[in-house]
């Protein structure tokens, strides 16, 4: 075998390696408990603040884009350093007490045994399943990571305001392909968000005080009416999916196909041939929306991960050891 197939080999060896280490039950030796500690305290809690579950997916989302799933996110800045958490992606982020909580149980029942990383990803598809929505696998063994930069979350998070192309690029950069993109972006069937993210769509799309013709003009209209009443609003809520928002479904997608998605990252979807038919795949049943969601979720949960001796586990989320 010559010195560069050697090295390949070795590389794959190396990675599989790594990959080996996200396992199934990863804590069964030092805290077969976790699982279940995580599982009753979500099932106890979210119920009764059932909007906190896409809040706890979008973290998720948002932690695993920017330097891999390490829960960089929730690290605190420092007096020489903004971390993630205080960077404007990451302003409107929510469910940093709930992960907390979930923490100190597990680090009364097995100190230093459980990563931040891990809860997260637990938690995510923990509280999901407790509003009605798909299971999927989580694999466990991440590592935290010691290090969380403003600058990368700027750089990483994929904005509401992107095209197609820039979506796509986004995604790819993180191993993820078209498919998944469209999957991901159905998490919108849940949740809120406030009209600042779509004030410039309504009132001042190109900077001439004009409207997106992306967006279907009655539903413009009727936001602008009864929602959004002036380009200042930046505290009202809106449903990302009218009428459906706290059941986990297809129907975000129709509201795209009518061109009622809040954001234009949601519009531009139908920009692309690829991406359209996927929609119209999830919206016939030839797609099974559910069953994609979560294996494009255990896909993210893969991202970038630190394994073995990579990183630490933080004793407290928002600190690094000390």
């Amino acid at each position: 075998m010559g010195s560069l197939a050697l090295a390949a080999f070795a590389l794959l060896v190396f990675l599989g390696a790594s990959h080996a280490q996200l396992k199934d039950r990863f804590y069964d030796d030092v805290c077969p408990q976790a699982e279940s500690i995580i599982q009753e305290f979500v099932k106890e809690h979210i119920p009764n603040a059932p909007s906190l579950a896409a809040a706890l997916l979008r973290m998720q989302f948002h932690d695993c884009f920017v330097m891999g799933c390490d829960a960089s996110l929730l690290l605190n800045s420092t007096k020489n350093n903004t971390s993630e958490k205080d960077s404007s992606p990451n302003m409107s982020v929510r469910g940093f007490g709930f992960i907390d909580a979930v923490k100190s149980k597990l680090e009364e029942a097995c100190p230093g045994a459980v990563s931040c990383a891990d809860i997260i990803a637990l938690v995510a598809r923990d509280a999901i399943v407790a509003i009605g929505g798909p299971y999927w696998k989580v694999p466990t063994g991440r590592r935290d990571g010691t290090v969380s930069l403003a600058s990368a979350a700027l750089a990483n998070v994929p904005a509401p305001t992107l095209n197609f192309t820039s979506l796509k690029a986004k995604f790819a950069n993180k191993s993820l392909d078209v498919k998944d993109l469209v999957v991901l972006s159905g998490a919108h069937t849940i949740g809120i968000t406030h009209c600042s993210f779509v004030s410039k769509r309504l009132y001042n799309f190109t900077g001439k005080g004009d409207q997106d013709p992306d967006l279907d003009s009655l539903y413009a209209a009727n936001l602008k009416e009864y929602k959004c009443k002036t380009p200042a609003d930046n505290s009202t809520i809106l449903e990302m999916d009218p009428g459906s928002f706290r059941t986990f479904d297809t129907h975000y997608y129709t509201n795209v196909v009518k061109r009622r998605g809040l954001f234009t990252s949601d519009s531009s979807l139908l920009t692309d041939s690829t991406s359209k038919a996927y929609i119209d795949g999830m919206l016939d049943g030839s797609i099974d929306f559910l069953k994609e969601f979560g294996l494009s979720m255990e896909k993210m949960g893969r991202i970038e991960v630190k394994t073995g001796t990579e990183g630490e586990v933080r004793k407290v989320c928002s600190l690094v050891n000390s």
